[in-house]
């Protein structure tokens, strides 16, 4: 069973730059698929951005693409996810997930969860 624990988060100037990082314990991620995920206040938890098992093919959110990167160290077994040009609409809590069925954005396929890290986008 792997554990996720993500650190990043913070409060940044529409137009600045995160990095939320995602370090796994218990085991390689190689054998995982990983999402990135975010609740924002009143609303339901999304799918951000998500890759299939070993980080071989990668999707995005339409509303963060080309603005957010998913990549991956497996040496490092830590999953990152670059956000540039952040705008208010991003400020949500970020959660690092995996699954061991494969590339989805369907929340109920990701079996386990970081504990989640704030982002807070200010105008």
């Amino acid at each position: 069973q792997v554990q996720l624990v993500e650190s990043g988060g913070g409060l940044v100037q529409a137009g600045g730059s995160l990095r939320l990082s995602c370090a796994a314990s218990g085991r390689t991620l190689k054998t995982y698929a990983m999402g990135w995920l975010r609740q924002a206040p009143g609303k339901e938890r999304e799918i951000v951005a998500c890759d299939s098992l070993g980080g071989y093919v990668i999707h995005y959110q339409d509303s963060v693409k080309g603005r957010f990167t998913l990549s991956r160290d497996n040496a490092l077994n830590t999953v990152y996810l670059q956000m540039t040009g952040l705008k208010p609409d991003d400020t949500a809590v970020y959660y690092c997930a995996a699954n061991t069925l494969g590339l989805s954005s369907a929340l109920l396929d990701y079996s386990y969860w970081g504990q989640g890290t704030q982002v807070t986008v200010s105008s």
